[in-house]
């Protein structure tokens, strides 16, 4: 190989291997380490692979691929990957095993809830078990009325199908009654008056408040009481633990109380609510639960259902624990995002520039990708502290391993600047509409007019030898471009840099609302016309991007990524 290949083979791998983008500090080691005697001639070396690199980045992944094929086939082997897989579930078996996720209705999920809930799924694949899916409202403060609808929809999605039952807790009040009815006739739960600073004091020295020991007929006149008598607030309901437990907070912990709020789904005919760890408990025990991942800071809520199991002598399902995944310059919360929604700050939950999944799928991402995510990540107890910037980095190539083959290419031109290129030939070209799956399909017919990108167009030097990509080679001389010749192998000895184009006439109309909520005008080829709405096609050199809509002459784009 002449020096010129062997920079152009270590430009074609390195672009291949960072999504399209060869960098040159990357490259020089490489060619002086097959080439030490071009040490003394560093600074030229660097100046024609700088050259080089500019002109390989032009290509785009799919020509790069392509060529490195050809030159240099050995570079583009991989090392196997070990893939990451689950660790086996304690006393798991086959079709026995009943998982749930149970998200509050604050909002619709996101990609923190992505996660979790793919452990949860990934799991019941494995061992051919169940999913359920527990809308936890027990809270009628905190409910947003659309989640109800926003929450099944998004968990069907992102587990690809997977949720075999829907509960609803506001519509499970008279189950969560009689398992508390149960536990104050055996003599584990008792109804509390007093003051709650009263009773944090008296906890904390280990000692029962004056209603712990009433006998059970007074609880039960008690417990009465909270339907019709108490005012929110004077009551609760408590479970019986160890009044001198080690951990404070698991000492006769609250398992009812009043609340006369309105609730969105069953109104004001409820007062007496359940609080979490009695919701959970009932339901685990109801639904037969085998196995529970939760947030480790759940540990201590975890102990605490162990009574409810104990006293009523059933098993406890196993337990699981994963560290919280921090996700440090994205707005994931659905209380904080909501008034932003209202206020017209973000169109709304499938706004472009929001981390919830009604957005991502829009945009063209795929469920498997969250899912190939939350297998990365694992069961791990460590947190995990994630910049929106290292997120998509991994999302993204999860996703475009999963879009990549089935993606058309086109050419788009965002800026659109028509130039003339002197003595052009006519041509009729045919281009594939995929460089591996789907040959030819894009035909033009092309004079000496043309639309190249403004920013393309101001980049061009006086006597550098560029080429229209796939179509022709030209000159720039005294301001005006001149034709010079169709051969790529031309080009390739003496280039300076390939660019992206569209014939003059025929193309389409096309818009692009990008990650940050900006919108791009530009043209798209004639092809186009026969995208579907919700497809995804690669713009070559811009990335891929899903069909939105169509209007009239016009497409329009949602950005996915590179």
């Amino acid at each position: 190989m002449n020096i010129k290949e062997v920079i152009r083979k270590y430009s074609l791998q390195n672009a291949v291997r960072y999504n399209g983008k060869a960098n040159p500090g990357n490259i020089i080691g490489k060619v002086l380490g097959e080439n030490p005697e071009l040490r003394k001639k560093g600074k030229e070396l660097m100046q024609q692979i700088q050259e080089i690199v500019k002109e390989v980045n032009g290509l785009g992944v799919e020509k790069q691929t392509t060529e490195l094929k050809k030159l240099a086939p050995e570079m583009l082997e991989k090392k196997a990957e070990k893939k990451k897989e689950l660790p086996e579930l304690k006393d798991a078996k086959k079709g026995k095993v009943v998982m749930r996720f149970e998200p509050s209705p604050s909002g619709p999920l996101h990609i923190g809830h992505a996660y979790v809930i793919g452990l949860n799924s990934e799991y019941c694949r494995r061992y051919n078990g169940k999913m359920i899916l527990r809308i936890g409202d027990t809270n009628p403060e905190n409910i947003y009325e659309p989640a109800y609808d926003l929450i099944p929809k998004n968990a069907k999605w992102v587990t690809k199908g997977n949720i075999a039952k829907e509960f609803t807790q506001s519509e499970r009040l008279e189950i969560y009654y009689k398992y508390m009815e149960k536990l104050i006739d055996m003599g584990k739960s008792y109804i509390c008056e007093c003051d709650p600073e009263e009773f944090k004091h008296l906890s904390a020295k280990g000692k029962a408040c004056p209603c712990r020991n009433l006998d059970i007929d007074e609880q039960k006149k008690r417990w009465k009481k909270m339907f019709d008598s108490y005012k929110q607030g004077e009551a609760v309901a408590r479970i019986k633990t160890e009044l001198q437990h080690k951990n404070p907070a698991m000492r006769d912990w609250p398992a009812f109380r009043i609340n006369d709020s309105k609730h969105p789904k069953v109104g004001v005919k409820y007062r007496v609510w359940p609080l979490m760890n009695m919701a959970v408990s009932v339901d685990d025990i109801e639904m037969g639960i085998t196995h529970v991942i939760r947030a480790k800071e759940h540990h201590d809520n975890s102990k605490r259902q162990e009574y409810i199991y104990n006293y009523l002598g059933k098993k406890p399902p196993q337990a699981l624990f994963v560290g919280r995944i921090n996700f440090e310059d994205m707005r994931v919360s659905c209380s904080k995002t909501r008034p932003l929604i209202e206020e017209g700050k973000y169109s709304g939950w499938d706004d472009i520039r929001l981390p919830f999944l009604d957005a991502l799928k829009r945009r063209g991402y795929q469920p498997e990708a969250f899912i190939k995510y939350a297998l990365d990540v694992g069961m791990s107890l460590n947190d995990k502290n994630v910049t929106k910037r290292e997120f998509f980095k991994v999302i993204n190539a999860f996703n475009r391993e999963i879009i990549d083959p089935g993606s058309y290419r086109f050419f788009f031109v965002g800026r659109p600047k028509k130039v003339k290129i002197e003595n052009a030939p006519e041509q009729e070209i045919e281009l594939d509409l995929h460089p591996d799956n789907k040959k030819g399909g894009r035909r033009f017919k092309v004079n000496d007019e043309f639309y190249i990108d403004e920013d393309d167009f101001k980049g061009l030097r006086e006597k550098k030898l560029y080429r229209l990509m796939d179509c022709a080679n030209f000159t720039k001389k005294e301001g005006k471009l001149f034709f010079d010749s169709t051969e790529y192998e031309k080009y390739k000895d003496k280039g300076t840099g390939i660019i992206h184009w569209l014939p003059a006439q025929g193309n389409i109309e096309v818009e692009v609302m990008t990650d940050e909520g900006k919108k791009i005008h530009g043209l798209g080829e004639s092809t186009m016309k026969d995208i579907k709405g919700g497809d995804i096609v690669q713009l070559e050199r811009f990335g891929f991007c899903r069909l939105d809509k169509k209007e009239k002459n016009k497409l329009i784009f949602w950005y996915t990524h590179k």
